[in-house]
This record gives C-alpha cells, sequence and structure tokens, in this order.
C-alpha cells in the first residue's frame, strides 16, 4: 500500500526526540542522562535526556520504533506531547490478540494494520515508558477514537493524565481509570461535554479532577464524579452552567465524603439555598464562587462577607486565606444585613449567629462624602460668595481663587476671619500651601481676605 505525502511528511516520536534533544540542539546539563544508541538504531551518537520530556506541538503522528523508545525513555518520568497529531490509541492491539487468524480476520488485519501505518500509537509510547507519572496528551484529534480494554493496561504507573480538548469519549476515560491504579489527577477541560456518563467500576484513587469550560448545566450530572470518585479532594467546575447543589444533607456527605475544595466559577448558581448545602460536604475547606449570578448586585466587599458567613468551616475563600478577625466582621455584618427582615424571611444562618453574638444595634451612619462649606471671599471691593471643599489644601484654594477671580500672576496672600472670633483674635494667615482647609475650622460665612503681595525694598513682604 503506497503511503500519501500527507502521511510521509508524519513525524514519529523517536525522530522529534532524537532532533530535540540531539548534542547539537540542547545542551549539557544538571538533570540529563547520555543516552548512546543502541546497535541499529538510526539515532546517531547519544541523546542528551533529561527525565521530564516536552515535545508538544511537534508534528508528531507515529510512535517508531519502539525498541529505541525503550532504549531512551527508561527513566522518564514526564511526558508532555500537547498540541500534536495523535489520533490512534493502538489499532496494533488486534495484531498482537491474532495468532491464527481466519481469512475473515486476515481482511480486517489488513485495514487495520494499513491505518496503523498512518496513525499514531499511544500506547506504544506509554507502555515502553516504565516509570512515566505526568502525561499530557491535550490538544491532540481523539475525538470518536476509542480505547481497546485490553491497550489501556499499559497505564498503571500514570498519576496525572490531562485530556483537555481532546473531546475523548466518557467510555474512554472510564477504560484509562480502570487500568491506571495510581491516577490521582485527571484533567477533561474544553472536551464538550453537557452529560457524564457513569462508571460501572469506581476509580478510588482519584483525588484531583478538574472539568472546567465544559458545558454541565444540571446536578445531577455532577452527582456522578462522587459515585465514580469516592476519595476525590478537588473538584474544578468552573466556567460550567451548573445551576444548583440540588442534594440533600445525608446525599451529600456520602457522595463526597473527602472533598477539601471545591471551584464554582462563573457557574449558574443564583440562591443562598445552593451556598448553604455547600455546608454539607464534611470535609470541604475551600471554596471558590466568583462571577456567580446570585452576587451580581452586591457590592465587592459584601460578596465575600456574606458568603463567608454562610460558610463557618471554610479556612480559604476565592483563592484568599480566612482570618478570624475577617470572619467574626463577615458574621457580624450578616446579622446587621438580614436584621430588618421579616421574620419568615431570616436564613437559619441568622438565628445561629445571633445565638453566638446576640442582637446587634445597627452601625451609625457616617457621611463620608467631602464636606464643604461657604465663605465670602473679599478681594479690594469685591465680594464673592465661593463654596469650599474642605479637604483640599491652602494650595489648591489659591489656584481655585486664581481662576475665579483673575488674580495677578505675582502672588496674593490669604487670611481666614472667623466671623464670630474676629474681634478677639484676628484675621490668620493661610501661610502653608499643603496644610488642609478643614484644619482652620471654617464654617458658613466665614470671611477668607484676599491681598496682594508687596515686596519692600530690603524684601519683605507687607500687607
Amino acid at each position: 500500500m503506497e503511503s500519501s505525502s500527507d502521511e510521509e511528511e508524519v513525524r514519529t516520536f523517536i525522530q522529534v526526540l532524537s532532533e530535540k534533544y540531539s548534542p547539537e540542539n540542547f545542551p549539557y546539563g544538571q538533570g540529563v542522562v547520555v543516552m548512546p544508541s543502541p546497535p541499529g538504531s538510526p539515532v546517531k551518537d547519544r541523546l542528551y535526556l533529561p527525565n521530564i520530556l516536552v515535545l508538544s506541538d511537534s508534528g508528531i503522528g507515529k510512535a517508531g520504533e519502539r525498541s529505541d523508545i525503550a532504549a531512551f525513555c527508561a527513566h522518564v518520568v514526564e511526558l508532555d506531547l500537547s498540541h500534536n497529531q495523535l489520533n490512534d490509541w493502538a489499532e496494533v492491539g488486534v495484531r498482537l490478540r491474532l495468532k491464527n487468524p481466519t481469512e475473515r480476520q486476515k481482511s480486517f488485519f489488513s485495514f487495520f494494520f494499513c491505518k496503523m501505518l498512518v496513525g499514531f500509537q499511544i500506547c506504544d509510547i506509554v507502555s515502553n515508558i516504565p516509570n512515566l507519572d505526568f502525561l499530557n496528551l491535550s490538544m491532540n484529534p481523539l475525538s470518536g477514537i476509542e480505547l481497546e480494554p485490553s491497550m489501556a493496561e499499559v497505564f498503571p504507573r500514570v498519576r496525572q493524565l490531562v485530556l483537555i480538548n481532546t473531546h475523548v469519549s466518557w467510555e474512554t476515560v472510564h477504560k484509562l481509570t480502570q487500568n491506571a491504579p495510581e491516577l490521582e489527577e485527571l484533567f477533561l477541560c474544553l472536551n464538550g461535554y453537557n452529560t457524564v456518563s457513569e462508571s460501572q467500576t469506581s476509580c478510588p484513587s482519584l483525588r484531583l479532577l478538574q472539568i472546567t469550560d465544559n458545558q454541565l448545566e444540571a446536578w445531577a450530572e455532577v452527582r456522578k464524579f462522587g459515585q465514580m470518585y469516592p476519595s476525590l479532594r478537588t473538584l474544578v467546575l468552573a466556567n460550567n452552567s451548573v445551576d444548583s447543589v440540588g442534594d440533600s444533607h445525608d446525599a451529600l456527605q456520602q457522595l463526597f465524603p473527602n472533598l477539601r475544595s471545591i471551584n464554582l466559577n462563573n457557574s449558574g448558581l443564583s440562591r443562598w439555598e445552593d451556598i448553604e448545602r455547600l455546608n454539607f460536604f464534611p470535609k470541604l475547606e475551600e471554596v471558590k464562587a466568583k462571577g456567580i449570578p446570585l452576587l451580581e448586585s452586591y457590592t465587592t466587599h459584601d460578596r465575600r462577607s456574606l458568603l463567608l458567613a454562610q460558610l463557618p468551616s471554610v479556612k480559604r475563600l476565592n483563592g484568599s486565606l480566612v482570618t478570624t478577625g475577617e470572619r467574626e466582621d463577615a458574621e457580624r455584618l450578616f446579622i446587621r444585613y438580614y436584621q430588618e427582615n421579616p421574620q419568615q424571611q431570616l436564613p437559619e444562618r441568622y438565628h445561629v449567629l445571633v445565638s453566638k453574638y446576640g442582637e446587634l444595634a445597627p452601625l451609625a451612619e457616617v457621611d463620608l462624602r467631602p464636606r464643604r462649606t461657604t465663605v465670602d471671599v473679599r478681594w479690594g471691593d469685591r465680594v464673592e460668595a465661593v463654596a469650599l471643599r474642605l479637604e483640599q489644601t491652602v494650595g489648591d484654594l489659591k489656584k481655585h481663587l486664581r481662576a475665579l477671580l483673575q488674580l495677578p500672576a505675582n502672588g496674593v496672600r490669604l487670611f481666614y476671619i472667623n466671623r464670630e472670633m474676629s474681634s478677639v483674635v484676628g484675621p490668620e494667615e493661610m501661610r502653608c500651601g499643603s496644610r488642609a482647609l478643614h484644619s482652620y475650622s471654617i464654617r458658613d460665612g466665614d470671611e477668607i481676605l484676599v491681598v496682594p503681595k508687596v515686596k519692600s525694598r530690603c524684601g519683605s513682604s507687607n500687607v
């Protein structure tokens, strides 16, 4: 069977490996193992190979010679094959299982063997890297490509598996988790999932599931993760439109007995009842809930405080540690926020906090708007009523009056006259340009006298 030009351009794993980590392209340094080429290998001389291989975006479409993979990669623990052309798990598995094929089986074998020549044998690579701990296959075209059960057995040591934007089926995911007894972290982002297919076999080793940027909406789909991954500690659901946390206290305790962290950023939660149900996870310590419809109408401060007051066991909220003082402030704000509501509308958490702090008096309202006052500004025979912002400085006032009264550019002196005390203390010159106006205790009806600066022969200024 003749290969097309496109097929001939597909690069092998070994080809890319030998090019990137050749002595000319990869400097010898710490953590690099010098691997002499085995007899008969197409790789010339030797390779300088680290135990973490990054071969992303390299046009890889085939595995290459398995003996070379085994010879060069025995020490490799992490492998990044993202952004390549990997579109096959391992049809070679059919060939390995047929010892005495019938004519019909030979026909099928011929078909699969030809497909194998242009496909990618992921399992050929993985099975020849015995210490592989981390595997990244993100952004490879694996949609619709099913994994043979026998081929899934080559993943026994993998602890972290990244399948972002591969659109792998749930059936393939289940075969992988069933045959990876040490798998702890699984990344399934951007795979277009709107439902979750249940597995008949759980994966008790999985600790972290990140499934962001999919299309999950119903809690009935999310709860399946608790059934399939009973040891789950971290569940990242960000950028899914999950609209509720719809289980009872007992159900959530049983489904997620070990969950410590949940990320619901940009989900569809719109009711406080769903936040309250997060307390039913018995070990929950961290919550992320930014960008949810429930909090749109609140200020940034109130969002965090009201969330925190509803989640008494949470130690980290939206990425920040919760201090003892912050929690107390948030719980007191919660009481005051709801205390004017009718009795029948008070949340259960309100009564719990009132039993802790008692009924709280409303906070005194403090007007923090910039204070203003109106004074008479006298400039020669001219008198103008001018509104002052008291947080301004004397320097600011001079600039304002210069523009307002068309004062001369050679400078003026200002004198503050207290209407009630002028007969006793007289005018007070406003000398310091950085002094705030409020420090003069200016009141409505007081007067500011503007006098031009006059230089005497000795250089002093007089009124």
